[in-house]
Order: structure tokens, then sequence, then C-alpha cells
């Protein structure tokens, strides 16, 4: 064997030891559903709207990734598992804001049981700060959304705000329109993801 072909079989060793010495690093992690927060802030408007109170909603992740390399994210949402927690109000008005709530009046959660965001773009605009693009279907409609998010300590936080329109829920409205829910409701969220590679659900 020659000089030459002892060095290339040298080098092609060490080439091979140091790529498979390399960590395998997960691109794609789910999300963490159990230590991920997503908050709806819903507001009362109209003459009476001093005497009523606002609302707020749990909205518990079903699952979901996040894509570093290929940049995108998905959230899925099951409807019907949307909670009204509104401490103030009594268990017996809280019970019936959370059966409006799910019913066709609003999400009609037994016909439209999935809540899905889907983004595709992720731009950087600034140290661990994100401007999140892609689409959020519905209510059987899926519109345009573009959500701003900071990361900090391994987490992800941001809101976004949209309106109930958009997604063909007209705004509940009692005693006589004094007192109206507002088109717009904030949503916030606060996202983990686990260290895992992810792994999509079987379709069987």
């Amino acid at each position: 064997m020659s000089t030459l072909t002892r060095i290339q079989l040298v080098l092609a060793l060490v080439l091979c030891g140091t790529v498979l010495a390399l960590p395998v690093w997960p691109q794609v992690h789910p999300i963490d559903a159990a230590h991920s927060v997503i908050t709806v802030h819903v507001f009362k408007s109209g003459l009476f709207s001093a005497f009523a109170d606002n609302h707020e909603i749990r909205a518990p992740i079903s699952g979901g990734f996040l894509d570093e390399t290929g940049r995108r994210v998905e959230l899925v949402i099951d409807s019907r598992k949307l909670v009204a927690l509104d401490p103030r109000l009594a268990p017996e008005k809280r019970h019936e804001v959370q059966q409006r709530m799910l019913g066709p009046e609003v999400l009609d959660s037994d016909r439209f049981s999935e809540i899905r965001f889907e983004a595709s773009k992720v731009e950087q605009t600034g140290q661990d700060h994100f401007l999140v693009s892609g689409s959020l279907s519905l209510h059987g409609r899926t519109r345009p959304i573009s959500v701003h998010v900071l990361r900090s300590n391994g987490r992800y936080h941001g809101d976004a705000v949209l309106k109930q329109r958009d997604f063909g829920i007209t705004p509940v409205s009692v005693a006589g329109g004094t007192v109206k829910v507002k088109d717009e409701l904030k949503i916030e969220f606060d996202l983990a993801t686990e260290p895992g590679p992810y792994r999509a659900e079987s379709s069987q």
C-alpha cells in the first residue's frame, strides 16, 4: 500500500468517526401540551358593559409541533375542550357561559371540533423576537394571521387579536343589545416544546 493510499484511508476513518460521533438533534419538536397555555380574553361592550363580566377562556392544546429548521409551526385545539374560567362568576352562571360558548350560537363545537393554526413563514425580527405568519382554521373558515413571538428560557410567548366575524361568528348580544361581546378577541399563549422528535399521529 502506497503512502498516499494510507493517508487517504486514515483521513476517511477520521472523517467517518467524526460524523458518527456528532449528536443527532431532532429538528421537529412536539409541543408540550401539559406545560403550555393558551388563554382567550373576551371583552364586553355596550351601554351597561360596566355591569357585565369579561370572560377568560382556557384552550387546551391537543397536538402540534415546532420545526426549527424548516421554520414551521402547527397547533391543534379541540374546541369541545375549551373551558370558561371566569372565577368571579357564580358556578351556575359560569356553566351558562360555557354552554353558550360551545353551542351553535358561538363555536358550534359539535360541528367544528378542531381549531388549527399552521405557520409556514417565521421571520426573525430581533434578538429572540419572531414574526410568525400562517393560517387559522376556526368554525369552518380559514383566515391568514400573523403573531409576534418572544423566545425566552426555551419557551415561546406572544399574543394576537382576531375578529369573530372573520370566522362567521356573530358576537353575542344580550339585554336588548345593552350588553354585547366585542368582535375582537385577544389570544395569549405561553408554549413549551418537548425534547424528543415529533411523531405524527397515525391516521388509523
